[in-house]
């Protein structure tokens, strides 16, 4: 982490604007490792070299003096700090004056610049909403995570939301106000899963902000920046990509572009959401109710946009277009797959001019890669027209499953075409047949003398209906996008005809009944068969971390298995717990955990009594018969885990009992590596949940 010198310094140069400054402010002060006149000697130092803006100055000044407070409040000693720092003369005198963090906004040249123009970490709007961490910096506004102190008095389960603060040159736009305004109106049209739900704008006195979903995860600019990212298999990126489609084709649909879209603004949630955020410049097109508010305002004169994603028509300030948003929707499914941008962060005009040639990613078929390059084209014309038309011709997956069913149609279209051939064969040659029934009527008739023969007329033929073209039969491919997006569950699926099968866990929010209409929607799921146990909120994490390796586990058919004892899990306070384990065909590192109600887990295997965890191909065990795990107070919902792996989890034991939320980050960080080093098919997972109560008196 950058000293808060370093941080000074970057700012003067120009290496970080404004609002990156004073988004960096709060982590840099707290990891710097100083106490509060340390720091504001630094500050001293660094503004008697350079001065910063006096409403800075003031700001950084004022947050550290926070830590005193905030470290007193913690129950630590106060700390004696520096009340008085000299600093240049803002009107360049040469001379210096004694200013404080009270007076400092009144300072001449400072009026009208007082430090409650910037908020920042610690600070509360409207007395409601309080700033508890910065999320990021975009180009019109600072996000922070806030407490909202009326859904904490009422007892709401989820009394976070986020905040967008306008940034500080916005504000000085008498239309900033408007913009957010225009956000927030944009955002009740633009109400889908894929993108984040904004609730209203406000302001508390210069301060102008909206308020929106609060979202976990991270934006896939994190993921796209990770050391070492190469990309990844066009079958991982097609759910992210086929999230943004959706967002943008929803939002297109509607007569908005984005204007922005880049990597930052995409986030990828910890329930395997994609969410577009931030349409706080999205522009109106081929919307003439609109148009009356085009002439009030128009959001792109505040020239908030990302050149390395914008098109050359944003950069060349025409009128907005679908295609912008599919340049900037090509550029991120590229950088997604490749692990760099296409055009090296050039921006769309810069590589245009030097001729830049597009290289093909390696892991794209034939289609793909025309798809891909017609929505990187520098030309609204020759660009890929529509964000549907783009992933109809990308996914590969959906395009495999519809040449599935063509084919089938084709067979069956080729079975009539023969059959219309053997009509016509036998058509052609019933005049032959009949004739002789006629000659022979004829002689029969002219014999005894009758009338004159009867002639038998053919009967016109008869074309047998064509018939429907069968239904596609369900697929896993077709499934498993829809599964991803359920919260808090671990599901596995199989398919039969047009008959789907679920089983496994979903969260008590979301709803087995929920599940099954969502389900039962899909197209070509005539029905739906479902064995799901709910999982309480508490669980989520630990599903969101083991959920992939329990689903690999049932559908390569239950591989590994852990069973409660006594069947169903319901455990009286002093019975043991007891589990029976069977591993896969393959030799093994068994690891068994109990995930308790307090927030801890207790390491089952291995543990210090029962320290040997390795196992050989179809091992079956029972542990925990010796009465080693007791079962007692917190009482409710919890759960054990079986998760077999190829090699040793951790190299040095672990306690045998720590906090949960300390495990899973060190058990999703080892599986990456065994993962990736062995492969993930030889990382499974079984679930136990149980149910603990007091003895009966």
């Amino acid at each position: 982490m950058a000293s808060l010198a370093r941080v000074i310094h970057d700012f003067q140069s120009g290496e970080l604007s404004r609002d990156e400054f004073v988004a960096q402010l709060d982590s840099t002060l707290t990891t710097e490792g100083l106490g509060p006149t340390q720091l504001l000697e630094m500050l001293g130092s660094a503004q008697r070299k350079a001065p910063l803006p006096n409403d800075l100055y003031v700001e950084v000044r004022r947050r550290i003096e926070q830590l005193r407070v905030s470290n007193v409040a913690a129950g630590g000693e106060e700390t004696g700090i520096q009340t008085t720092v000299d600093i240049p003369s803002l009107h360049g005198m040469g001379g210096g004056y004694a200013a404080s963090a009270s007076n400092a906004a009144h300072a001449p040249g400072a009026a009208g610049v007082g430090h409650d123009q910037v908020k920042g970490t610690g600070d509360t709007l409207n007395n409601r909403f309080v700033l508890e961490e910065c999320l990021g910096v975009g180009g019109m506004g600072t996000v922070y995570k806030a407490l909202d102190l009326r859904k904490l008095e009422a007892s709401d389960r989820k009394p976070y939301l986020a905040i967008k603060v306008l940034n500080v040159q916005f504000r000085g736009n008498p239309n900033s106000l408007v913009a957010l305004q225009r956000e927030a109106r944009k955002a009740q049209v633009l109400a889908h899963r894929n993108i984040i739900a904004v609730y209203d704008f406000d302001r508390d006195g210069p301060i102008v902000y909206l308020t929106m979903e609060y979202l976990t995860g991270k934006a896939l600019s994190q993921l796209l920046r990770t050391p070492g990212y190469q990309g990844m298999p066009v079958r991982a990126a097609l759910p992210i990509v086929r999230g943004m489609c959706s967002a943008l084709a929803y939002a297109h649909e509607r007569g908005f572009v984005h204007c922005d879209f880049k990597p930052a603004n995409v986030f990828l949630t910890t329930n395997a959401e994609v969410k577009v955020i931030d349409f706080g410049i999205a522009r109106v097109f081929q919307r003439p109710e609109e148009e009356s508010d085009a002439t009030v305002f128009d959001p792109g004169s505040l020239g908030a946009l990302t050149p390395a994603y914008a098109s050359p028509e944003m950069i060349e300030h025409r009128e907005p277009d679908p295609r912008d948003d599919i340049y900037a929707l090509g550029c991120i499914t590229y950088e997604l797959l490749t692990g760099h941008h296409p055009y090296d962060r050039l921006s769309a005009t810069q590589a245009r001019n030097a001729d830049f040639k597009l290289q093909r990613p390696p892991n794209l078929d034939t289609k793909q890669w025309r798809a891909l390059r017609a929505a990187l084209s520098f030309d609204r014309n020759t660009r890929m027209p529509s964000v549907t038309r783009f992933i109809a011709e990308f996914d590969n997956e959906a395009r495999a499953e519809k040449s599935g069913t063509l084919a089938k149609a084709g067979l069956a279209g080729f079975a009539v075409v023969c059959a219309a051939v053997v009509g016509v064969f036998a058509l052609r040659s019933a005049p032959s047949r009949q004739g002789e029934t006629v000659a022979s009527d004829s002689g029969a008739s002219s014999a005894s003398g009758g009338a004159s023969p009867r002639v038998a007329l053919a009967a016109p033929p008869i074309t047998p209906p064509t018939p429907p073209a069968p239904k596609p039969a369900l697929t896993l491919a077709a499934i498993a996008p829809a599964l991803a997006q359920v919260p808090c569950s671990a599901l596995s699926a199989s398919t039969q005809d047009h008959s789907l099968s679920v089983r496994g866990y979903v969260s008590q929010r979301y709803g087995a009944a929920h599940l099954k209409d969502t389900l039962s929607a899909l197209p070509g799921v005539d029905a739906v068969a479902l064995d799901v146990e709910p999982l309480a909120d508490d669980k989520c994490d630990t599903v969101k971390a083991l959920a992939p390796y329990w689903t690999r586990n049932w559908q390569a058919g239950h591989v590994a298995a852990l069973h409660v004892r006594p069947p169903g899990g319901q455990l009286t306070e002093g019975n043991p717990l007891v589990v029976d384990v069977v591993t896969p065909a393959y030799d093994s590192y068994v690891n068994l955990d109990y995930y308790q109600l307090d927030g801890s887990v207790v390491h089952m295997v291995p543990s210090p009594r029962a320290k040997d965890n390795q196992a050989p191909p179809h091992y079956s065990a029972t542990i925990g018969s010796a009465g080693d795990w007791i079962i007692s107070k917190p009482f409710g919902s919890e759960m054990v885990v079986l998760l077999i792996t190829p090699v040793a989890l951790f190299d040095k034991p672990r306690p045998e009992s720590e906090p949960r939320a300390d495990y899973l980050r060190a058990l999703q960080a080892r599986l990456a590596q065994i993962g990736g080093k062995y492969g993930q098919d030889h990382i499974v997972a079984d679930f136990a949940p149980i149910t603990t109560k007091p003895a009966t008196p």
